[in-house]
């Protein structure tokens, strides 16, 4: 059986095209497009009519792909953007009349629940696992194993949303950039010390955007790979020389950097600054990347419904 999940991100648009045999996920194909739905929704608190119209276009460009792929069907889900703006309403309405896609959104726990499904599919082994997923919008942290969840919670602290919140000039600001440490620390001080406080956590794994173009960078891959970044390992001296040179240079460098989407350059320094906090809270000295995300974990949770 051949599926398709999407996801709405406030960032970018992904898809997941795969066959489900004998429960296991096989043949995957992903598609990016940088749509930023979540554009301006945290100053607002609404979608810009424009970036609406952007992601309906996007998604009917989704939907002759997976027509073209023969997927027997289609799961959509949006998160962040569309769980925090107060017109969502109408994106929902326009995806099903002019797309013919349902769009569910989903709430933080929803979401980082897929997440570890996702990861854990990925995964060999059944540890204990941290996942945590820096998007556009907020920042999921998921403790569990394949038992299911034991500890989740979605921090308003995602890259695009820090990004204008705060990384206002080019090249970045330093004391802008204290700001934003700052603020993230503040933010998530509570998750930090419920995080510490579990002692079986045995496996540290990153998901989203921001964490697999910092592999990409990481390895200076001039063209992605999934396979090459999935398992991949990335620790935090790399996180901090990375951090440091994105602080440093101007976005018209970071467009030029091997491994980086050029859509993603303004906001990776924010993304990167997240996971290097985080990492330095807890103490993780390596995380491990993961390919495996939301996607997998919506498929996995749909089809064994069909």
């Amino acid at each position: 059986m051949k599926l398709a999940a999407i996801d709405i991100g406030t960032n970018s648009m992904r898809l997941l095209v795969a066959e489900v045999v004998g429960g296991n996920i096989i043949n995957r194909k992903k598609f990016v497009n940088t749509t930023r739905i979540g554009e301006g929704v945290d100053k607002t608190g609404f979608i810009l009519e424009e970036a609406i119209t952007r992601n309906i276009e996007a998604l009917i460009e989704f939907k002759k792909i997976c027509l073209k792929e023969g997927c027997e069907k289609i799961f959509c889900m949006g998160t962040s953007a569309l769980r925090d703006s107060m017109n969502s309403e109408e994106f929902i309405i326009r995806a099903k009349k002019e797309a013919e896609i349902d769009v569910e959104i989903l709430s933080g726990d929803s979401e980082a629940n897929l997440g570890l499904i996702g990861v854990i599919e990925g995964l060999n082994g059944d540890r204990n696992v941290l996942v945590v997923d820096i998007g556009g919008g907020s920042t999921e942290f998921t403790v569990g194993d394949r038992s299911g969840i034991k500890y989740n919670k979605s921090e308003n602290i995602g890259a695009l949303r820090m990004t204008e919140k705060f990384l206002k000039e080019d090249p970045i600001d330093k004391n802008a950039f204290g700001k934003l440490e700052k603020f993230v620390e503040k933010e998530i001080a509570d998750t930090i010390d419920d995080i510490r406080s579990m002692i079986d956590i045995k496996d540290f794994v990153g998901i989203g955007g921001t964490i697999t173009s910092l592999s990409a960078i990481n390895q200076k891959l001039e063209v992605y790979s999934m396979e090459k970044i999935h398992n991949s390992k990335i620790c935090i001296k790399n996180v901090e020389q990375i951090l440091q040179n994105l602080i440093e240079i101007p976005l018209s460098d970071k467009k030029k950097l091997a491994g980086l989407q050029k859509k993603r350059a303004d906001i990776i320094t924010a993304g990167v600054g997240i996971l290097k906090i985080i990492m330095e809270k807890l103490e993780i000295e390596e995380i491990t990347v993961s390919e495996y995300d939301n996607l997998e974990g919506l498929i996995c949770q749909k089809s064994k419904k069909l």
